[in-house]
């Protein structure tokens, strides 16, 4: 056993714990780094007492918390369960070992720990074929309606996902109405019809029938997919705001009589460039019905997500598609990613971040045939490749640094909730910051401070030279040092509670006592204290003893403690 490094400073500077960066990931702009994490231990990188700052000054300021982030994804369109059910046929292993890497949300574990997937309710640009759930025309009852239009490898492939990460989020929309509902009489292209109101709503909830009836939980649904678009080469369907707050409010009646109350209702799900318009109409007309709204990154710019959270702050934001193309830049699509969409569409007050396909081939297939979605083939999160071996893009690097950051740090605990952060110094500008503090099941057990940091001084207005970082990292009048690589990092340490709430439960305090005194200091302790030198994780155990320091020559106990680990 190690005895904790805080102990002495303990004993010089009364009951004040000293924090510890050890746990480090990297993902650097020439890619000798992957998403690589790195133990410092036993030289961790320590706060102590401030001094000058850096080139970059990097001031966390946890007394100011902003939202719970619910994790990042994508979406498990029919092709991309086609793909990664193909390589469950061919290789077993490669499936398996691809979808851990993908969502495992083990603390410790070598994955990203992805907790939030989209997935269609019928036919996307992304399917072998155009259906709904009831394609026979009139039916108004819904007599044929039959979730299992959706192929089974859909079913199959999402079971083995939950098998991994049973906190996966599930988020199910449609991408159009079925075709009879429509002017158009099909499911590409063409409008809704605003009688087919309730018979719509029903649909949806029927919807949510189904995979509850196949043991699957729903955390929320959607309308439509972007409800202004008609592209009419693949299932889409322009439905006005007044006619989806109508839409709402009959389903939302229908989804509190039926058993899901405590399924989310998100509307709009479309560009950033309309957020004060549709998203705001859609609030004065049916705030009852919908939790919120969520964005994707086709059009505008991603502070336009603020026009509607100064318009509604108690509605929740979500941001739900965005995606890679096949032939761009892999530096500069990372930087792009982490500035607009998993630093700043959190940063603008999102709950989540998904990008589009989950995994596809390397020419970005299979699509719905004859579709002009995807021109220029789409990238997915993962590539199958024909031989059964996988790789992940770009688009994984990003989401993985900040799923990291958020993910509950104990199974069953609290997920990070943004916090205040800032950065000055000379170089400022060439960091991009987000701070998360992550809560404990563990009422004994400090709580978890996060920084994902993209290093962008790669001097794109001058010649190519990548600049790395010294940065000093302030937090509660302490200061730590670390030079950040161009690239993302993601990096933590543990730190007593004072006075932050979680959504998923209540913290409370550990004592100690010093010296011989019978008195108590309320504290929280961090999860890396005491641990065998030859282990990189914490195990569950319970670690007694006293702490020493040198008294006129002789060893005087300084306090006595009590860890559970």
């Amino acid at each position: 056993m190690r005895v904790p490094t805080f102990a002495l400073v303990l004993a010089f500077a009364g009951p004040v714990l000293g924090q510890q960066i050890y746990d480090i990931w990297s993902t650097t702009w020439d890619r000798s780094k992957l998403f690589t994490y790195t133990n410092l231990s036993p030289n961790p990188v320590n706060f102590g007492s401030p001094g000058a700052i850096g080139q970059a000054d990097i001031v966390v300021t946890d007394t100011s918390t902003f939202q719970s982030i619910w994790g990042f994804g994508a979406s498990l369109t029919d092709s991309s369960a086609q793909i990664l059910n193909n390589l469950k046929s061919k290789n077993s292993d490669n499936y398996w070992s691809l979808l851990e890497y993908l969502f495992d949300p083990t603390d410790g574990a070598n994955s990203a720990g992805f907790s939030y997937l989209r997935i269609p309710l019928g036919a996307s640009d992304f399917s072998a074929n155009v259906y709904s759930f009831d394609d026979v025309s009139g039916d108004n009852a819904l007599s044929s309606f039959n979730i299992n239009k959706a192929p089974s490898y859909l079913f199959s492939v999402l079971n083995d996902i939950r098998s991994i990460n049973s906190q996966l989020r599930i988020h199910i929309l449609p991408w159009s109405p079925p075709g009879w509902m429509k002017d158009s009489g099909t499911m590409n292209g063409g409008n809704f019809l605003s009688n087919y109101t309730s018979v719509y709503a029903n649909y949806l909830l029927k919807s949510l029938q189904g995979y509850k009836n196949k043991g699957i939980s729903v955390y929320a649904i959607s309308i439509q997919n972007e409800p202004e678009n008609s592209n009419p080469t693949y299932p889409t369907c322009k439905i006005s705001a007044s006619q989806e707050a109508q839409i709402g409010l009959a389903l939302r009646s229908l989804m509190d009589s039926n058993g899901f109350s405590g399924t989310k209702i998100i509307g709009y799900d479309h560009n950033w460039d309309d957020a004060g318009s549709y998203p705001i109409q859609l609030m004065q007309q049916a705030s009852s019905a919908f939790a919120g709204v969520s964005f994707h990154c086709y059009g505008g710019s991603v502070s336009q997500q603020d026009i509607f959270h100064s318009a509604y702050p108690d509605k929740e934001i979500y941001f739900t598609e965005c995606s890679g193309t096949q032939g761009s830049d892999w530096w500069s699509d990372i930087k792009w990613y982490m500035d607009n969409l998993f630093i700043g569409s959190i940063e603008h007050n999102s709950h989540n971040g998904l990008m589009w396909n989950l995994a596809l081939d390397g020419n970005g297939n299979p699509k719905l045939p004859g579709t002009s979605s995807c021109g220029t083939p789409c990238r997915p999160v993962a590539t199958v490749n024909s031989d059964g071996s996988w790789s992940v893009n770009q688009e994984f690097y990003t989401m993985a640094h900040a799923s990291k950051a958020i993910l509950p740090r104990d199974s069953g605990g609290p997920w990070g909730k943004r916090i205040g952060v800032s950065v000055g110094g000379t170089l400022n500008w060439g960091l991009r910051v987000g701070a998360y503090v992550t809560g404990r099941v563990n009422s004994a057990d400090w709580l978890r401070y996060s920084l994902v940091v993209l290093n962008w001084d790669d001097h794109p207005d001058g010649p190519w030279n990548p600049v790395p970082i010294q940065t000093t990292i302030e937090f509660r009048g302490q200061q730590a040092t670390y030079t950040f690589p161009v690239g993302v990092t993601t990096l933590w340490w543990y730190a007593a509670d004072e006075g932050n709430s979680f959504d998923d439960g209540a913290l409370a305090n550990a004592t100690v006592t010093f010296g011989d005194s019978s008195s108590t200091v309320a504290f929280e302790h961090p999860s890396a204290g005491a641990k065998d030198e030859d282990e990189d994780e914490y195990g569950d155990k319970t670690f007694d003893g006293s702490i020493y320091g040198d008294v006129a020559g002789d060893q005087a106990p300084l306090f006595r403690f009590r860890r559970h680990l």
